[in-house]
Order: C-alpha cells, then sequence, then structure tokens
C-alpha cells in the first residue's frame, strides 16, 4: 500500500492497488491549485491528486462576466464551430496564463501541455517578449509593406539566418493555413505544374485551398477545395503496415519486431515503393510539389522511417516537383536536436512554411522560399495588408532572440526526451498504452485498446482519461486520424519537474481507467 498526502484532509491516506508511478523526482500528493488549498479547488473529486510544481506568479483575480454568460454568448453569437471543438464535457475558462502555467476564472493552476495548439513556444506572457510588444505598439501599431520601416527588414533579415542556403526570402503572413495557401500558390506557379502530394493523416491548413493538403475526414466539407491534392501513403511506423524497432529518430521506437540488419529498413523501403505506386497511378508525370510535416502534427507526432524524405524528395525532384516543409508545429527548436524539423532528416526543403511558435501567440505566419522561386512570384502583386506588421514583427523578433537567451532548444529536447522515455515505462506497464513517440516537446501518445490489434481506444474511453488529466491540473491535447493520440506539445519552458507531476498525473489517470474497465 502507498500513503499519499491529501490537502483535502490535512492527513495520510491510502489507497490499494498498483502504486501511484513514482517517476525519477517522485511527486507528492496535491490539490491542483498548488501549495495551497483554496476553495476553488475544492471542486476536483479526487482525494489523492500528485502535487504541482510550485509557481511564484499570482494571477489577478478575475472578476468578469460569469460562466454561464460567457457559454450562453459563445452558443448565441459565437462562430458554431467554436463549441463544437470546445473541450471537456466541463469546459476550463481560462483568465491568465504565466510560462508554463493557466488559471481559470477561479484561480486554479493548470499545467498547460498543449500551449494553445503548439502555439506559445517560449511562454505565456514571457516578459522578454510581452516588453517588445509594448515597446513596439508605443511607436507604432501599424504600417503596410508600400513602405519601408524598420521592423520589417530587421525580422527578415534575423528569420533568414536561422535557415540554410539558398533559403533566403521571405514572405510574412497572418496563419499557417494562409502560409501553406501561398506555398501551393508559389510551386504551382514556379513549376507550371498543378499536382500536390501529401501524407495522409496529414494536417495543412483548413482554409479552402490548404483543405485539399489536409488529410483527415473530420477537417473535410463536402464541397469542392484543393483541386489537384492526392494524398499518399503515411509512413507511419507503428500503426502502418510496416515498421519495426529501429525506424524512427527518436528516443523511443515501437515495440514492433523487426529483423532488419544495422543500417538497413525494409519498412522504408516499402512506404517508398508506396510514395512511387501514387506517382505512377495518381498525379501526371510531372507534379508541383510535395507537403510534409517533419513530424505530423494533428495526426498525432506521427514519425517516418529515417531516410523517407531524403528518397522522397528526390522522388519529387525528378518529376519537376518543389519539396515543402510545413513547419508549423515543428519550428523554432521545438524538436529538440535541430532549429528545423527538417534538419534531422538531412533535407533542405525548396519552401519552408511556419506559423504558431513563431509569435508565442501572436497572429503571424511565413513563408521562407528561394530567390528563384520568389523572382516568379513577382509575376504578378500580391498585397497583404496585415502581413509583416510592425508589432508582428517586433515580437517575432524578440521569440527568437529568447529561445536562444533563455536556452529553450536545449530545454525541449532535455526534458522531453526525459519525458518520452518515462512515458515508454508506463506504455511498457499499461495494455492500452500503444506508443510513445516524438522529438524534444512534440510528443504523442497512441492509445489503443490492446496491444495486438492495436485498434484505437473508442473514443468515450479515451474521453475519460482526458477528463481525468484536466481535473488533476493539466491540460493536454488529442489528435490522431481517429482521435486516439494525446498530443504532448507544451510551452519550452517547462521543467523536469512539470514532467513529473504529468507523469504522475497520467499514471494515476490511467491506472483510474484500467480499473474500472
Amino acid at each position: 500500500m502507498l500513503k499519499v498526502v491529501s490537502c483535502a484532509s490535512g492527513r495520510w491516506a491510502g489507497f490499494t492497488g498498483h502504486p501511484i508511478y513514482r517517476p525519477q523526482l517522485s511527486a507528492k500528493i496535491h490539490l491542483a491549485s498548488g501549495a495551497s488549498c483554496q476553495k476553488s479547488d475544492l471542486r476536483f473529486s479526487h482525494t489523492d491528486i500528485p502535487e504541482m510544481p510550485s509557481c511564484n506568479f499570482t494571477p489577478e483575480e478575475y472578476k468578469g462576466m460569469s460562466k454561464a454568460r460567457m457559454i450562453e454568448i459563445r452558443k448565441q453569437n459565437c462562430n458554431p464551430m467554436t463549441m463544437k471543438v470546445t473541450y471537456y464535457k466541463k469546459p476550463v475558462f481560462i483568465h491568465q496564463g504565466h510560462m508554463q502555467y493557466l488559471w481559470d476564472v477561479d484561480g486554479t493552476r493548470y499545467l498547460d501541455l498543449f500551449a494553445g495548439v503548439a502555439t506559445v513556444s517560449v511562454g505565456h506572457c514571457h516578459p522578454k517578449v510581452t516588453a517588445a510588444a509594448e515597446k513596439q505598439l508605443k511607436k507604432l501599431w501599424h504600417t503596410t509593406f508600400i513602405y519601408v520601416y524598420p521592423a520589417l527588414q530587421e525580422y527578415c533579415e534575423k528569420l533568414a539566418s536561422y535557415l540554410p542556403d539558398p533559403l533566403k526570402v521571405v514572405i510574412l503572413t497572418n496563419s499557417g493555413s494562409e502560409a501553406n495557401d501561398l506555398a501551393m500558390f508559389m510551386a504551382r506557379l514556379y513549376t507550371g505544374n498543378f499536382d500536390i502530394i501529401t501524407f495522409r493523416g496529414s494536417y495543412h491548413g483548413g482554409s479552402p485551398m490548404a483543405m485539399g493538403l489536409t488529410s483527415n475526414a473530420a477537417y473535410k466539407y463536402p464541397v469542392a477545395n484543393g483541386l489537384g491534392c492526392t494524398n499518399t501513403m503515411c509512413p507511419d511506423v507503428f500503426r502502418g503496415p510496416w515498421g519495426g524497432r529501429h525506424c524512427r529518430d527518436s528516443p523511443v521506437q515501437t515495440t514492433r519486431d523487426c529483423s532488419c540488419a544495422q543500417g538497413h529498413c525494409a519498412a522504408n523501403e516499402q512506404y517508398i515503393k508506396q510514395l512511387k505506386e501514387t506517382l505512377a497511378t495518381s498525379v501526371p508525370p510531372r507534379i508541383a510539389a510535395f507537403f510534409a510535416e517533419p513530424l505530423q502534427g494533428v495526426g498525432g507526432a506521427v514519425q517516418y522511417p529515417k531516410n523517407y524524405l531524403k528518397e522522397a524528395f528526390k522522388l519529387v525532384r525528378e518529376r519537376g516537383g518543389i519539396c515543402i516543409a510545413d513547419e508549423v508545429q515543428t519550428g523554432f527548436g521545438r524538436t529538440g536536436s535541430h532549429f528545423w524539423g527538417f534538419q534531422g532528416h538531412d533535407v533542405i526543403p525548396d519552401m519552408v512554411t511556419m506559423a504558431k511558435g513563431i509569435g508565442n501567440g501572436f497572429p503571424m505566419g511565413a513563408v521562407v522560399t528561394t530567390p528563384e522561386i520568389a523572382a516568379s512570384f513577382a509575376k504578378g502583386v500580391h498585397f497583404n495588408t496585415f502581413g509583416g506588421n510592425p508589432v508582428a514583427c517586433a515580437v517575432a523578433s524578440a521569440v527568437l532572440d529568447t529561445i536562444i537567451e533563455d536556452g529553450t532548444q536545449k530545454n525541449s529536447l532535455d526534458v522531453g526526451t526525459y519525458l518520452m522515455t518515462e512515458l515508454a515505462k508506463l506504455r511498457d506497464k499499461y495494455e492500452i498504452i500503444g506508443d510513445v513517440r516524438g522529438k524534444g516537446l512534440q510528443i504523442g501518445v497512441e492509445m489503443v485498446k490492446d496491444k495486438t490489434s492495436r485498434d484505437p481506444l473508442p473514443p468515450e474511453d479515451f474521453a475519460e482519461i482526458f477528463e481525468d488529466v484536466k481535473d488533476m491540473g493539466v491540460l493536454i491535447g488529442k489528435g490522431g486520424v481517429y482521435g486516439q493520440i494525446f498530443r504532448i506539445k507544451p510551452p519550452m519552458c517547462i521543467t523536469k519537474e512539470d514532467a513529473d507531476f504529468f507523469l504522475a498525473v497520467f499514471n494515476k489517470s490511467v491506472h483510474n481507467y484500467m480499473e474500472k474497465r
């Protein structure tokens, strides 16, 4: 029997069954709001909750509209999609954020391991980034690139310096969908070809054009969209027909049997054959582009065999196409080992799209490409009112500086590797955890009915664990074609202590589910 401390009772309590998971830095037991037991925390039904690491930040007291009124307005006046995608049966009403933590309107603190969908890169309201925004707001809110203003040039030069030659021309947008729309257009304009290939299970945006790149039924509408887009088999070495124990560039491999010799990957060969089949049967002899996320984002941190992208890029270029890396979720050091996800595949794309972490939550995106490809874009006039806005440029510039000054990329590697390694131990412990994968702080945990079938855990069962994790103070994401993957993509300032807290919470949530089952 394991004895644990409950803040609600102030006494020792115990429970039987599997002991609570004890990572390297053991988690104590406490209420989700932190070191003190506040009235708002008593709504949690758990009596034994791991203790969240301490935080010396005090949020402002919330004095706004009621939760009921917010939901009423959300239903009546907001995009109806907001209710459809609202997380949790009991929604979280967010009030304030600081670094890796969020507070709701009741003052309850949460460890944010989803970062506004992999968007908050260096931390909520990071002081350095906030200061840069305030400074620029006092100077100039808005002008457009029909004029010359320092913030635009300074940022474009700085961003280009983070990319290898010949990727040196920067075109700024307002979102990732817009960046991918623009990349599609430029690829077709430059090559004179039309067809574009992406992976099944990919997500490249929800705009009418980008929807064609996206390959997930949940994001599709029954209208003509994204014409000329073809999906090829995703080289998923866990869920796909081929895979083994040495395929991925990851601290954690699949548990599938593999008889490949060192340096040889039979799975990669089979997936490349599938791409060749797509090229031979589904598109014209000449194509415009191939889009790939270095690790799938919405798809659930799906990783490909180590040499797949290198061989795929070669095949695409032989057919007149350009290769586009969608770094909307993987860029800016999130994968830990490299600043850009594509660098981990030892390739240089012809174009890179980015957004999300570029502005730490400020609306911004970019396309970076070669001078040759960019020159073809000047055949007509393309104007973007807000692309390259002075405040956006100041914020994004501060994000780049902060990543270097705070050692964010190294932290992503260290904490992410530790977290995946410990999650793999839970995978070995529980039959319903099928796979753990990722790089740095882009992590996926795939839930299954059982390891033999690898069938997805049913949605209602998945939701039970998802809710339980939230009720103990941690916000994570979900994804995958079948909605069966937990997505862990926190602000890259999280600590090892935060990781230990999540590990204890996740272990307890899965344990709770398994006891009921």
